[in-house]
């Protein structure tokens, strides 16, 4: 049994952070469900990687620019969806076999409508629909617009992927949400037991912030440096213990649950270790959860298969946690503030990523019209 399939026993799904033409095609995907991954998360910055750095979409470019397709972002859609739906039939299996647990792939809505609420619905709701398949995750941002525009949507019957979550307390918004949603689907008619959500709370960026807040703070204060590379995984540690609260079945969930309700899935994004010092399984040996996702970029795949550890799970030690957070406020380290900044820059590499993938295409564009 490899070290997924391990974690899968323990509850936990992993979904590989990554999707282009070239795993779709090489059969890379396929090994990876074989290994057991069970679902795919994308994002715009993985599909400008994909799109304009390699040769992989010019024969697709070319037959758009042939049938009048001109407009970047109607290219762009052009060239991504079909990726979604083959990952999604690829997943297919998954998701039957699972009775929609899991065998997911996830879409991004225009990252530059994070502040729009009704440009968001209306965009999920028409990709969605064009999508045309149970096992896609709209995903949406979780500013103050994205969650009143994620109510609608799971009160619509359309699954989404929340990104950008970094606090607890957007976390719990992001539930309340879902759950609002849920009673006004159950409320229509509606089947709650088709929909599915993932809450993505980000993880290695929270430990990047407040690591050089630490390194700032060395000297000043007492004994900080032992907290470095420990706030990510507190912060989750608790965010973890609310879900678990708000799903409770003794409590609100616990009617939408008798009517096939799922729960909103805390899914553990940016998993990826950006400081060399640490492990490279740091974000993997230590988020293992019942009823959690982990979606790992390919190279944590890999790690985690040579040598990650089936450790303890999360939920427990929930005082130590909590210990860390309050030394990083006596030292003055504000994790809202910190938190907060987090989902604006976000947003913003998002936004950015999806402008150079437009420019790219630009580009791409016009070197396919000069070599005919």
């Amino acid at each position: 049994m490899n070290t997924i399939q391990e974690l899968s026993r323990c509850g936990q799904s992993v979904w590989c952070d990554n999707l282009s033409r070239r795993i779709i095609e090489s059969g890379e995907l396929q090994r990876l469900i074989d290994l057991g991954v069970v679902g795919v998360t994308s994002n715009p910055t993985i599909f400008m990687k994909a799109i304009t750095g390699s040769a992989d979409y010019d024969d697709a470019i070319h037959a758009g620019i042939d049938e009048g397709v001109a407009d970047s972002a109607a290219l762009y859609e052009r060239l991504a969806i079909p990726d979604i739906a083959d990952a999604a039939e690829l997943l297919r299996p998954v998701y039957d076999r699972t009775s929609g647990a899991d065998g997911y792939v996830s879409l991004e809505v225009n990252p530059k409508l994070a502040y729009d609420t009704k440009g968001t619905l209306a965009e999920a709701r028409r990709l969605f629909g064009e999508l045309d398949r149970p096992n896609v995750l709209m995903k949406v941002p979780a500013t103050d617009e994205g969650i009143a525009a994620i109510e609608t949507l799971i009160g619509e019957g359309i699954n989404v992927n929340v990104t950008l979550i970094f606090s607890v307390a957007v976390h719990k918004r992001v539930m309340e949400a879902y759950l609002a949603g849920l009673r006004t689907l159950d409320a229509s008619g509606g089947d709650v037991s088709k929909i599915a959500s993932v809450a993505s709370f980000f993880v290695s960026r929270v430990d990047t912030a407040v690591d050089k807040l630490i390194e700032k703070r060395l000297g000043a204060a007492k004994g900080i440096e032992k907290l470095a590379g420990k706030a990510a995984i507190a912060n989750a540690n608790l965010a973890y213990a609310r879900f678990r609260e708000v799903f409770d079945p003794s409590g609100p969930f616990g009617d939408l649950k008798k009517h096939g309700a799922r729960v909103q899935r805390p899914l553990w994004a940016s998993t990826s270790t950006k400081n060399p010092a640490y492990a490279d399984t740091l974000y993997v040996d230590n988020l293992i959860a019942p009823d959690t996702v982990n979606t790992m970029p390919p190279e944590t795949i890999e790690a985690a298969l040579d040598h990650g550890k089936i450790g303890p799970k999360l939920g427990d030690h929930l005082d130590q946690s909590r210990e860390v957070l309050a030394k990083l406020g006596e030292a003055g380290i504000d994790l809202k503030a910190v938190t907060d900044q987090l989902t604006i820059e976000g947003v913003k590499s998002f936004a950015k990523s999806f402008d150079e993938l437009l420019r790219g295409l630009s580009q791409k564009q016009s070197t396919v019209r000069a070599s005919g």
